[in-house]
């Protein structure tokens, strides 16, 4: 169950907060596939492990641990998943 309808930036999820890779923005078709080797693609659940001011983010994806620039991070949208669900 979707808790929010609006997708939000990765940058704005909080520690132990698990979301749905709802789309990633921005130019760059090698970006996204990189991604989705990582297992950040449309429908894949991630679980915030840290986010630090101003560092990277650290996320858990179904095939493991990625670490995240800002920048990227900002690039991937989601939305708030409901408690219950794991990546």
């Amino acid at each position: 169950m979707v808790l929010n309808l609006a997708p939000i930036p990765l940058t704005e999820t909080l520690p132990g907060q698990v979301v749905r890779v709802h789309r990633v923005t921005g130019p760059g078709r090698g970006v996204r596939l990189r991604l989705a080797t990582l297992g950040i693609r449309p429908g894949a659940l991630l679980r915030i492990l840290v986010r630090g001011p101003g560092g990277p983010l650290l996320v858990e994806t179904e095939g493991g641990r990625v670490a995240l620039g800002r920048g990227l991070a900002r690039r991937i949208l989601v939305l708030p998943e409901a408690q219950g669900h794991q990546p």
